[in-house]
């Protein structure tokens, strides 16, 4: 047996070391020439860290500064995006350190593109905390880190050489540099520095700052600061660049625009070991602020105990899902903790550190965004995690607090653009349904996120393209109608029509499933129930595709459509479209196409079903959408489709469907993620599609299936219960895209010994209240196409218009 499994969860749960099973590179590949482009972050990090440390490399697309190949590192910065899109150049990057040798002081190169360096080939490693490369010189680096601060250290191949490190005022990953300033203080070996640049994903700009600790108090390697100056580059030229001994400090006015100008700092040092041992810290507040960051996270500049304890964060967070990582199947077991993982950087937490509003309640950042997050991401928080949740939560009503409106794309802690709805509506929903009762206990206002609800589901704001809806559009026509001239002066970008109106409608039934769950009245239960069907407004039923009839479609405010190939932005579409955020964007669907998104009505499946003219045409529509290629495994409009059999009582081909998507398209390689994870969402997909789950939004039920292990028990953090799940019968050869005759289809499913009422779904307060559930398979296809969803009135999942969630 591999060492990695030997040092996971024993088989009686003894002890753990579940970190080790994690495998930081899956989805480091790069982007470009068709790759798959998971934008991973390999770095080190606690869960929800601010503080994101990683090198970054010389080449596009980095959108988390790492690529898995032989770029060059142009540094080791601070802070770092999680597998979002936007921006190809990356998210922060900020204030990089970047260690030199063999040279003198006043000669180093110090500017970006000089002193870059390859690295040593299969030198790059990390596990949870930690990350560590070698440069071909044979130069060491290391990072481990705390929520704001952390240590670096880097390791010189001889210790009777000079040893320099740069502190670079003016690149991040974007080189978006609009002002700053570094200081040194030489008795200190310390330096802070401020810096403004662009955000990721939007078009405002955000001030950081952070603080560097060179002279450790107690040191076995004799480490001295010898020399120290500052460099900076004259004004005709980038890259003409001088360095001062004598200098201290630079300060640069702000820009308007991102500048190119080089600067930052130089120190040497003696080490009689060859090491440099620097503590960071990270702040939005102030230099100040970063520095008191460090000393209270890192006070003893303790490396082993900084690690150790970044671990044990992450074994908290592993544990919560265990299995028997000895008896399954080992490339499902790195999957899942690897998942995981990645689930639980973002978003970030910055409480104590909000720039902008005084609070008491809890600040997060990498919001990015809420139309990524809330299908998975948010879902499994709420198994697993409700006291962290709770925290992400009040973030978001503390967001509507301050600016009346729900935060939506929250990047580099500015707005970002919002991309379809308001999706943190069905974020609080979920909330609401799941914890409502407990909200007090988890500090959540329960009155104020029912408000934050209701006034972003009825308000405009001036400009819906960064925060909120074009409510006024969808309350006079309960849709949003194309080429629309807003009478009210809002503005935003008026494209997405057609997937605006299904997410606008998802919003809805978030606000109306609130109202229900905290007994708000009926009225608000009848008036955003009825909107929240507002999604069959843009049906279209004289639109026919491959045989098949009916689709979303733009629509006019008369009434008529405005006709788009419903193939339009598939893999397969014959005539390129734009379906991103741009003005060029003329179907009507963002990231995804009519035959993708007609597919989309979570809560009110039913109407799809009979819209698409029943039960058995909807299992053939569902099969050609697969077959025909239209299905995008790497982007989130697709997540739930391989689900939609559980809808006409085929749960079956869901089994089936979910492993063909999970076993062509996932995988352990730095290629493992078939798009952008997204700031987990991808990580948190997989999760369910492995443990036979999957989230209905702003519900208490979820569509049950057939697992990718034999066993497994989850915990949930706030009501302390364990929940075992077994599958009774499993099948390891049933793991494959496309299995053989074997056990995989779900024949009866027990709960505490008694059946369930449904082969389909199952209770939020089921698989979070402990005991045991029982699912057991059989591999008899025939048998398993008749079980349906049991016999039971209710076996079907829930839907709005026929009756559910009532």
């Amino acid at each position: 047996m591999n060492a990695k499994w030997t040092k996971a969860l024993s088989a009686n749960g003894a002890s753990t070391n579940l970190t080790a099973l994690v495998n930081l590179f899956i989805g480091t590949a790069s982007g470009a020439n068709g790759g798959s482009g998971g934008n991973a972050f390999p770095g080190a990090a606690v869960p929800h860290a601010m503080a994101k440390v990683g090198i970054d490399v010389d080449t596009s697309p980095r959108q988390a500064g790492y690529i898995s190949d032989n770029s060059s590192i142009t540094g080791i910065s601070l802070m770092h995006d999680e597998g979002t899109g936007g921006n190809t150049n990356g998210g922060y990057g900020i204030f990089p350190l970047f260690p030199l040798t063999n040279c003198s002081f006043t000669s180093c190169p110090v500017g970006i593109d000089a002193r870059k360096a390859k690295r040593t080939a299969g030198a790059d490693a990390a596990t949870p905390g930690y990350f560590t490369t070698t440069f071909v010189n044979g130069l060491k680096l290391e990072a481990t880190s705390t929520r704001r601060a952390g240590l670096l250290r880097f390791t010189f191949p001889n210790p009777m050489v000079e040893m320099h490190v740069v502190v670079d005022l003016t690149h991040d990953l974007q080189r978006s540099f609009e002002g700053g300033s570094i200081n040194l203080i030489r008795s200190r070996g310390s330096v802070a520095l401020q810096g403004t640049f662009l955000q990721s994903y939007g078009t405002d700009n955000y001030t950081v700052f952070a603080c560097y600790d060179f002279l450790p108090p107690t040191t076995a390697n004799n480490q001295t600061l010898v020399a120290a100056g500052t460099f900076q580059s004259s004004p005709s030229s980038s890259t003409n660049i001088s360095i001062s001994p004598d200098q201290s400090s630079l300060t640069f006015p702000f820009t308007s625009s991102p500048s190119s100008v080089q600067a930052g700092v130089l120190l040497s040092f003696n080490s009689s070991t060859g090491v440099v041992l620097t503590r960071f810290g990270v702040s939005f507040i102030s230099s100040e602020q970063a520095c008191a960051n460090a000393q209270e996270e890192v006070p003893d500049w303790d490396w082993d105990l900084v690690q150790s304890a970044s671990r044990a964060k992450w074994e908290d967070v592993l544990e919560r899902v265990s299995i028997d990582v000895e008896k399954e199947n080992p490339t499902v077991v790195e999957l899942l903790y690897s998942s995981l993982y990645r689930a639980s950087l973002v978003p970030a937490n910055l409480t104590s550190e909000n720039p902008y509003w005084g609070s008491e309640s809890p600040f997060y950042d990498a919001l990015f965004c809420s139309w990524d997050t809330f299908r998975t991401v948010h879902p499994l928080l709420s198994l697993t995690s409700p006291r962290e949740w709770a925290e992400i939560v009040n973030a978001y009503i503390d967001g509507w607090r301050n600016t009346g409106y729900i935060p939506e794309c929250r990047a580099n802690t500015k707005a970002g653009y919002v991309q379809g709805g308001s999706d943190g509506m069905p974020i609080l929903g979920d909330f609401a349904v799941k914890y409502g009762a407990r909200a007090g206990e988890l500090g959540v206002s329960t009155d104020d996120l029912y408000q934050a609800l209701v006034d972003t589901a009825e308000n405009t704001p001036p400009d819906w393209y960064r925060v909120g809806r074009q409510n006024t559009a969808w309350k006079q026509f309960n849709y949003i109608p194309t080429a629309w001239v807003d009478p009210s002066g809002a503005t935003g970008l008026p494209t997405r029509e057609a997937s605006r109106t299904l997410e606008y409608a998802l919003g809805d039934f978030a606000v109306r499933q609130a109202a229900l769950t905290l007994g708000k009245g009926a009225a608000d239960i009848q008036l955003y129930g009825n909107r929240s069907l507002g999604f069959k407004n843009v049906w279209d039923q004289n639109v026919t595709s491959d045989g098949f009839t009916g689709f979303s479609q733009r629509r006019f405010e008369n009434g008529t459509f405005a006709f788009s190939p419903p193939d339009a932005c598939s893999p397969v579409d014959p005539t390129p479209h734009s379906c991103a955020r741009g003005t060029d964007n003329n179907v009507g669907f963002y990231e995804s196409s009519s035959w993708e998104m007609s597919f989309f009505a979570p809560h009110s499946m039913s109407t799809i079903v009979n819209l698409m003219g029943g039960a058995s045409t909807f299992v053939s529509r569902l099969d050609h959408y697969f077959s025909k290629g239209y299905f995008q495994a790497g982007n989130e409009p697709s997540f739930a489709i391989p689900w939609a059999y559980n809808y006409v009582g085929r749960p079956d081909l869901s089994a089936l469907r979910v492993r063909n998507v999970v076993f062509q398209n996932f995988g352990t390689g730095i290629n493992g993620i078939p798009g952008n994870d997204d700031s987990g969402a991808m990580a948190a997909l997989l999760t369910f599609h492995i443990l036979g789950l999957y989230p209905v939004p702003a519900t208490r039920q979820l569509l049950i299936g057939s697992p990718l292990v034999s066993s497994y028990t989850l915990y949930n953090n706030l009501f302390q219960t364990t929940t075992n799940i077994t599958v009774q019968g499993f099948d390891n050869a049933s793991l494959s895209a496309s299995p053989p005759m074997s056990r995989l289809f779900v024949k009866s499913i027990t709960i505490n010994g008694e059946p369930s009422e449904s082969l389909c779904w199952i209770s939020f307060d089921v698989i979070t209240g402990g005991g045991n559930i029982i699912i057991e398979v059989d591999d008899d296809p025939v048998s398993a196409s008749q079980r349906m969803c049991g016999n039971s009135a209710s076996a079907l999942p829930d839907s709005l218009e026929s009756g559910g969630f009532a």
